[in-house]
């Protein structure tokens, strides 16, 4: 149990350690839910672009690539 301790204290630091670890971890989180939101919100648009022009997006996803069938 004392080792457990030994750690947490992080040699007299643990003041400055787990605030720290804290922040980074709010920080990271707070990123990670705003990368989602964005997602979610562009995934939308795309929905919404594509309901409103479907044709378009089925020509472009129906015509070969550059460079399809130019092999000799």
């Amino acid at each position: 149990m004392a080792e457990i301790h030994e750690f947490l204290a992080m040699g007299g630091y643990a003041g400055f350690v787990w605030p720290a670890y804290g922040i980074a971890l709010i920080a990271i989180g707070g990123l990670a839910v705003q990368s989602v939101r964005s997602l979610r919100a562009l995934r939308r648009e795309v929905a919404a672009l594509e309901e409103e022009r479907p044709g378009r997006a089925r020509r472009a996803r129906s015509r070969p690539g550059p460079g399809a069938g130019d092999a000799p």
